[in-house]
């Protein structure tokens, strides 16, 4: 399947016709003819797909091969490397097309952003060598090596390290957790501590980036142990033990990993935020057709106002974090610091996600409960988002101290 910018629709045809679109409306949906697009596509893997990967808690293969051969998941990597080469909010447009349509998109969501860091901090050999083979798919960069079991959300007190043995290899040892798609992932992004902490001269010092080859790694120093969670995520544990990884594979600079991180923040909390708002026009529409269609006691139960009020209530809260989420978007894209911003769509998007997952299982009653009707499915994966990628209190410690002025208050 060819990707899809090589159809029939022109890219400055669609940007065109897009800002035709903004000038009539400037909150009208970005990007239609990619919307339009994923839409088709998902049509492909309806609700039965979905509920048999959860009851096997397996991973949707055919699903992301589907994406990643249309180009869905090169989208931001640039042109002459493979990709389609449009910005954030076109990104951002995919993957709430998934989620509005009943899928997810966490199986694969990490293969747009992680690269991130190859693209911006990477050198130019490693940028040729892996960058096109990413955006065909025939390299999956779906796994992201930060959390640890003893740090959590603190970063800078990772304790897993890579030593240099000599000029050309590091040794690494230590763990990671709630490492997603470890097992569907050729390549692992690492962050581990290449220099003491007490030997740095700032705390954000210290720590390296290496761009590990599981395949080669698997059973020589690497294990990957499955973690059965509430909903299909595919997570993982990952252990290090005296695992080689070549100094070729270091991205940018030694020890300053952790800004290089950061740098890609951003763009996962806008991706992570768009598919919240996806959910949240799922559960919606959900529940809005059942209200009108379930009949009790003579009558539509949406023509009660307690049930349709908390049905407007949630559409409300899901369009006020829209805005926000195409805020932070346009900033990012305009290369304006969107910190505050993208961590606020985060949040407000994931917090209205979750309290339309809510109304939606009220609305259906013992109906949301049954498996069919794929409302408890969506329930506990939209769940996740409220917690991870990064957590409502340190989200709120940011602007508290970056945006307000407050004291550091951890």
């Amino acid at each position: 399947m060819a990707p899809w910018w090589n159809g029939s629709v022109a890219l400055h045809g669609e940007k065109a016709r897009t800002s035709l679109r903004a000038m009539e409306n400037p909150y009208a949906p970005t990007h239609p003819e990619i919307r339009d697009a994923v839409r088709q596509l998902c049509l492909k893997f309806d609700g039965a797909y979905w509920r048999e990967l959860d009851r096997e808690r397996g991973y949707p293969t055919a699903f992301v091969k589907a994406l990643t051969e249309a180009g869905w998941l090169s989208i931001l990597i640039p042109e002459e490397y493979g990709g389609a080469g449009l910005g954030i909010s076109a990104a951002s447009a995919v993957l709430e097309e998934i989620h509005k349509a009943g899928c997810n998109a966490a199986a694969c969501h990490a293969q747009m952003y992680i690269m991130g860091t190859v693209l911006r901090h990477g050198s130019k050999e490693q940028k040729e060598r892996y960058l096109p083979k990413i955006a065909t798919g025939e390299l999956r960069l779906q796994a992201f090596g930060v959390t640890e079991p003893s740090s959590g959300t603190d970063t800078l007190s990772l304790r897993t390290t890579a030593v240099k043995k000599d000029n050309s290899t590091y040794v690494v040892n230590g763990q990671k957790v709630w490492t997603s798609r470890a097992e569907h992932s050729d390549l692992m992004l690492l962050l581990a501590r290449t220099t003491p902490r007490e030997q740095t001269k700032k705390k954000t010092d210290g720590l390296s980036v290496f761009l590990v080859d599981m395949r080669s790694a698997l059973g020589k120093g690497l294990t990957i142990r499955p973690i059965r969670t509430m909903m299909n995520h595919n997570s993982t544990e990952v252990f290090f033990d005296n695992m080689e990884v070549s100094a070729e594979n270091l991205i940018g600079e030694e020890g300053q990993g952790f800004r290089y991180i950061l740098s890609g923040m951003n763009a996962e909390r806008v991706l992570i935020a768009s598919e919240c708002i996806g959910d949240g026009k799922w559960f919606i529409e959900r529940a809005v057709n059942y209200a009108k269609e379930r009949k009790l006691f003579g009558r539509a139960i949406g023509q009660n106002q307690g049930v349709q009020y908390p049905i407007a209530r949630a559409y409300t809260q899901i369009e006020a974090a829209d805005l926000m989420v195409r805020k932070a978007a346009a900033m990012y894209e305009a290369g304006i610091n969107a910190g505050a911003e993208a961590n606020m769509a985060k949040m407000l998007a994931s917090e209205a996600s979750w309290a339309a997952a809510e109304m939606c299982v009220q609305t259906h009653g013992g109906f949301g409960f049954a498996e069919e009707y794929d409302v408890e499915r969506k329930f506990r994966e939209a769940r996740l988002y409220t917690v991870a990628p990064i957590s409502t209190n340190m989200i709120l410690n940011f602007v508290a101290e970056h945006v307000l002025g407050l004291p550091r208050s951890y």
